[in-house]
């Protein structure tokens, strides 16, 4: 990376974890609008205008803090592995002392970011049943509430003076190639594309094009504290594969018992729970301060994923 770079631009944004699923997208979404994106990566194989640093410790990274629009945090492990012991420590630690670095770093810069973006999501609210979660509703339950509560307390607590601090609550992510979407669309082809369970728990999901808008948003726009990620229109899980059965031509398929899936899960090392929970969430503040959706309702948002010929 070149060192001309940094300290000059005031219009730069720094993205750690920029190299992931949805970090690709928000860079993506970042350039275009204009701005110097520099990526924080844990790959030792790196690109132009990448930084590697271990996602824990403050390194020779924290410089091209200085002096920039914002920076944004993406980081942290899947959450889709198996919760053992050793995953848990994994998927918590991945978290919060990246965002805890983030914090050293920025209160060392004598000119700090005007905005700092960290990810959260909507395992904040715990397994939800049917009341809708805002906002302002209590944390909830259960080993993401854990994780969740942990990793914002990590940004909350993190003495950075006058930065803006910023907590989207992404829920379900569905991009083309990645995320949920691309999983559910190979059975669907193949005909199983049944409900999930019961197909009773809630799904907010979110297309991944709105997702990268919204994290500009919150770079421009004059936010703070947490905000949920996720389309106006939560679902339940039967209701969304029936809609996904329907943009792909596929007749009714018998649901895929709880038991079974709870099965697959261990063969692959993922965590079921990851499926056949959810929560209701609604994006009250986006909402409120008219953030411009694409993709407001799921069968727009299917038709665009399914479709071989969109970007």
């Amino acid at each position: 990376m070149s060192e001309s770079t940094v300290g000059k631009s005031v219009e730069r944004v720094v993205v750690a974890g920029g190299s992931g699923f949805v970090g690709r997208a928000v860079t993506e979404r970042l350039r275009k609008a204009g701005y110097d994106v520099l990526v924080l990566t844990r790959s030792k194989d790196l690109k132009p205008s990448e930084e590697w640093w271990d996602g824990e410790t403050v390194g020779s990274w924290a410089r091209l803090l200085e002096g920039s629009k914002a920076v944004v945090n993406l980081s942290g492990a899947p959450v889709t592995l198996r919760w053992t012991d050793e995953n848990r420590a994994l998927i918590m630690d991945s978290r919060v002392k990246s965002t805890s670095a983030i914090g050293q770093a920025i209160r060392q810069c004598k000119l700090p970011p005007e905005v700092w973006v960290n990810a959260s999501a909507l395992g904040i609210y715990g397994p939800t049943a049917d009341a809708p979660r805002s906002e302002n509703c209590p944390v909830g339950e259960g080993f993401m509430a854990e994780v969740c509560l942990a990793w914002e307390r990590a940004q909350i607590e993190a003495e950075v003076g006058v930065v803006r601090k910023v907590r989207p609550r992404m829920g379900i992510v569905l991009g083309k190639d990645e995320g949920a979407f691309p999983e559910l669309a190979k059975y669907t082809k193949l005909y199983l594309g049944g409900a999930q369970g019961d197909g009773r728990h809630w799904m907010s999901w979110i297309h991944l094009e709105d997702v990268a808008a919204a994290y500009l948003w919150a770079i421009e726009k004059d936010v703070e504290g947490p905000f949920n990620l996720v389309a106006p229109e939560p679902i339940r899980n039967f209701e969304f594969m029936a809609c996904l059965r329907k943009v792909m031509g596929r007749p009714w398929a018998p649901p895929a018992p709880a038991f079974a899936i709870r099965l697959v899960g261990a063969i692959r090392n993922m965590q079921a729970d990851v499926v056949l929970e959810g929560q209701r969430a609604v994006p009250a503040l986006l909402l409120s301060e008219g953030f411009p959706f694409k993709y407001e309702q799921l069968e727009m948002a299917l038709v665009d994923l399914a479709n071989p010929q969109s970007a």
